[in-house]
């Protein structure tokens, strides 16, 4: 009877230090991750509908939360005009409206200038110097900080690669070609294309080929040989002008609705912010796989003439952005703030890339 009276003492003496001695350490760990909370959210994008890469990969990035998450965060994806209008997106996730969106922050230039940085800089920095500023230099700080007054908060999320210069409907032998030629190009590059005297025009991708098609615009630029076979550009004209000097390593963005993000406990935060960096790795590796091929394909075609930009065109433009930044930076200190970051990390990125990258690529020929 004594040990049996000895046993059960201890036995409450072990019940109560389990569950009174931290009572404060017990209610965090029971109470920090509600496992049956449900969390169903909207996600809309700048692309059309069944977009490959670009809008599969929100899709993919939907998936793999709602897998790693085990339905916790189910997240529904909207092309463009499916929800809302493609360049609508910025402002819904802002107000809220919507949770999520999916496009490039040269979109939104008109209301946010720095935003287009962090998209991409005509002859400024490829994928593997825009991530290595985003994510390890202040170019990921920035970005957040700039969208702070609109209620979101960033997330890179893909990369297309340096592009191609375009689409055109006569030859470009020099800058004076450009002048008055209408062409659908976005963000800086079409600051940089004013200046060279010619009419940037900014349009959803869905109506590109119409416009190229019917006159509307003279020339575009879109993405490279994949996406642009897949809008069938190659039966709308006929010189296809490389290379992308304007994006040379365009980011895509999620952006969440910050008062919608504080409601996320942190292990869904966790998963949202790891499965962007997967989706990132996911589209910019299909891009360059892709566009592999699909180069061979307009190879063959005795429709299409492939061009490079005369050397002289493309010093002028190089010139022309210098101007143009500068310029912006004097009228915005956001955009100077943002721009000089940038500015330092390519000065120092080049010198580097210079004895990798670029003498190793030298080296093949």
């Amino acid at each position: 009877m004594i040990i049996i009276r000895t046993l059960f003492i201890l036995m409450i003496c072990v019940s109560i230090s389990a569950c009174g001695d931290r009572p404060d350490e017990q209610a965090d760990s029971t109470n920090a991750i509600d496992t049956n909370k449900r969390f169903r959210w909207k996600m809309v994008t700048t692309w059309p509908a069944n977009f490959p890469i670009i809008q599969e990969g929100a899709e993919k990035f939907a998936d793999d939360v709602r897998d790693m998450s085990r339905g916790r965060l189910d997240i529904q994806v909207f092309a463009g005009n499916e929800l809302v209008p493609p360049l609508g997106v910025f402002d819904a996730v802002s107000q809220g409206s919507v949770e999520m969106g999916h496009g490039s922050p040269y979109y939104w230039a008109g209301k946010v200038p720095a935003a287009q940085f962090f998209s991409t800089v005509p002859f400024g920095m490829t994928v593997s110097g825009m991530q290595a500023w985003l994510y390890h230099g202040d170019g990921l700080k920035l970005w957040r900080e700039i969208y702070q007054p609109f209620n979101l908060i960033p997330f890179p999320m893909g990369n297309s690669g340096v592009q191609m210069g375009g689409w055109f409907n006569k030859k470009i032998e020099s800058i004076e070609d450009l002048k008055g030629l209408r062409m659908r190009i976005p963000g800086l590059g079409g600051k940089v294309f004013k200046r060279a005297g010619g009419n940037p025009v900014l349009m959803a991708g869905g109506e590109i080929y119409t416009a190229l098609e019917r006159g509307t615009i003279d020339a575009t630029e879109w993405i490279g040989p994949y996406h642009d076979l897949r809008l069938g550009l190659n039966r709308a004209a006929k010189y296809y002008y490389y290379p992308g000097w304007h994006e040379p390593g365009t980011e895509f963005e999620l952006i969440v609705n910050m008062d919608h993000w504080q409601e996320l406990p942190d292990d869904l935060k966790k998963i949202v912010e790891i499965a962007a960096g997967a989706t990132s790795e996911w589209v910019y590796s299909a891009m360059e796989y892709h566009n592999s091929h699909a180069l061979q394909e307009l190879k063959q075609m005795k429709n299409i003439k492939m061009l490079e930009f005369p050397a002289d065109v493309l010093t002028e433009l190089r010139q022309m952005t210098r101007v143009t930044l500068q310029q912006e930076a004097a009228a915005a200190p956001d955009f100077k703030k943002v721009y000089d970051s940038y500015s330092a990390f390519r000065d120092i990125y080049a010198d580097w890339s210079s004895l990798s990258t670029e003498a190793y690529r030298r080296s093949l020929n």
